[in-house]
């Protein structure tokens, strides 16, 4: 389903469009309009399987990043819109950009941030609701910058009762971290009981 004006979507429509399943996507970064994906594989990070590789192991433990939560969620966003070498184009245009800001402020989406000598050098971002958190996009500036953050991220979701992490997509990266493809109708479950309840608060200090 294509949607040609950014009116059409407001931060309550596109939460109710997560609860059931679906989230927006753009053809680039500038086109305009936004269409609805709703995958017949959906990917899923178990937060019980989430697998650490060892070289990433040490590198956490020597803390090479100050992590923050929430402190340049719009700078977050532009940066994984931004054009790279390996991501010549992305999926995020200024209509997705303005709707997750607004999600933002609304307390329903936030981003992990890799910082270096004050310097944004890596993040995610995602929306959260009740138990859930679907994961949008990442970027990295520097060597495991995006990775930590989603080291952060599963930590965070763990400590405060979250059960369902979607990454909406399976890649060969996700794998290597315990993502999974799951069926439309076995989502529909898991989503379904990561809905149960009230909202988590994501960025309370613990």
């Amino acid at each position: 389903m294509t949607d040609g004006s950014r009116f059409h979507i407001t931060p309550d429509l596109l939460l109710r469009a997560y609860a059931s399943g679906l989230f927006p996507m753009a053809d680039s970064a500038d086109d305009p309009e936004l269409f609805w994906v709703e995958p017949e594989l959906r990917g899923v990070l178990p937060l019980d399987g989430f697998h650490v590789p060892r070289r990433l192991q040490r590198t956490i433990r020597q803390a090479p990043f100050d992590i923050r939560i929430n402190t340049a969620f719009d700078r977050v966003v532009a940066s994984c819109a931004e054009s790279v070498e390996n991501r010549p184009s992305t999926w995020i245009n200024s209509t997705i950009a303005e709707l997750y800001g607004s999600l933002h402020r609304l307390g329903h989406a936030h981003s992990v941030e890799a910082w270096k000598d004050d310097q944004l050098v890596g993040g995610l971002y995602g929306v959260s609701l009740r138990r859930a958190f679907f994961g949008e996009s990442m970027f990295s500036r520097a060597t495991d910058a995006s990775k930590i953050c989603l080291v952060h991220l599963v930590e965070r979701l763990r400590t405060r009762g979250f059960v369902l992490l979607d990454t909406q997509f399976t890649t060969e990266h996700l794998k290597r971290f315990g993502v999974i493809d799951v069926p439309r109708e076995d989502y529909a479950v898991m989503l379904a009981r990561a809905l149960e309840g009230e909202d988590i608060a994501f960025d309370c200090h613990p």
